[in-house]
């Protein structure tokens, strides 16, 4: 595996993994830290398409030459794993079950998408800002598996969360505001901790099938996934079928 690595980089907190227009020759593999990936408009506008965690593959496109249609911002200092496209074939052949972890991990990054594309598209304010919490606070412990607590650093600014969510840094505020008076949550300085997740969990309307995106499907088997580096990371588990007991399962997460 080594031998197809081009090396590990570190990125600092702000700077670009990779920038819109940028030649996809190679595929990253996010090993430490927090990213997003972004789109930016004409007008210099920018869209967060999602938040991605340790485990993540980055700038994977079908097609060779290809230019990156968005771009990728490590959000916290980040670790990347370089591999080659040229690399790749070899590399499956080596090692068939590259292609399974690649697979798996493009069909969840679609359910994701699939996900934030309804939640903007139908959801108010304040189920919007729930939904994105909730999301990120279960997948950063499902790399936990076993520990429970209800506070963690979340690294997003209000910027960021009006960013991805189509909103203002002005009705942000006021969402979380009005979330932290509710006895919901609190999020101050980075800080998020949720003081009542049935409340939490009914502002932003789970879907029992959420949770399948939320957490994920063991990579290959039992209960530890793998990145493509061949390190492995935490297993996510499946949820329930019926929407009472998603919202159990997900309270559980909490």
């Amino acid at each position: 595996m080594r031998r197809f690595r081009s090396g590990d980089h570190r990125i600092k907190a702000g700077q670009d993994i990779f920038s819109p227009g940028a030649r996809c020759e190679a595929i990253y593999s996010l090993t430490g830290g927090w990213a997003f990936r972004y789109a930016l408009l004409e007008d210099g506008r920018r869209q967060i398409l999602d938040f991605v965690l340790p485990g993540a593959v980055l700038g994977f496109h079908p097609t060779d030459g290809a230019r990156a249609t968005y771009g990728v911002q490590a959000l916290t200092d980040a670790s990347v794993c370089v591999i080659r496209r040229s690399d790749l074939v070899a590399l499956s052949r080596e090692l068939p079950e590259i292609g399974f972890r690649l697979a798996w991990l493009v069909s969840r990054d679609r359910s994701l998408a699939f996900d934030h594309l309804a939640s903007l598209g139908r959801q108010s304010a304040h189920q919007r800002v729930a939904h994105l919490i909730l999301e990120l606070f279960i997948r950063y412990r499902a790399q936990w598996p076993g520990q429970r607590f209800e506070e963690m650093h979340l690294p997003l600014t209000q910027e960021h969360i009006g960013d991805a969510l189509g909103l203002t840094s002005v009705h942000v505020n006021r969402v979380l505001r009005d979330l932290r008076k509710k006895g919901v949550l609190e999020f101050h300085y980075k800080r998020l901790c949720i003081h009542d997740p049935d409340k939490l969990i009914g502002i932003a309307e789970i879907d029992q099938n959420l949770l399948q995106s939320w957490m994920g499907q063991p990579a290959l088997n039992g209960d530890v996934g793998f990145d493509l580096t061949g390190q492995k990371t935490s297993g996510e588990t499946a949820t329930s079928s019926k929407r009472r007991t998603s919202r159990t399962e997900t309270r559980n997460a909490l």
